[in-house]
């Protein structure tokens, strides 16, 4: 397995558990669970930015820039609906 590989798993193994940590969030009973999940949450989180900005330094994580004019139409959209919500 080469480095870009092993990255790319890496990567979303740690989306993964931003995934389980913030459910834990959400459903968690009391105060000193529901903190103990948001502090995993924000350093998973973390660890997931840095592994993303490795992986884009090296050009392993290619993005491409959103359109204007359809976050436009989509923001008309969405403010439309909650006007007449």
């Amino acid at each position: 397995m080469d480095d870009k590989n092993l990255m790319q798993d890496i990567l979303m193994l740690e989306k993964g558990v931003c995934d389980l940590y913030m459910h834990g969030t959400i459903e968690s009973p009391t105060p000193n669970v529901n903190q103990a999940f948001k502090t995993a949450l924000n350093d998973s989180l973390c660890m997931q930015d840095d592994i993303y900005k490795k992986m884009q330094a090296k050009g392993w994580y290619q993005t491409e820039q959103a359109d204007q004019s359809k976050m436009n139409t989509l923001k008309q959209k969405f403010t439309n609906m909650s006007a007449q919500g």
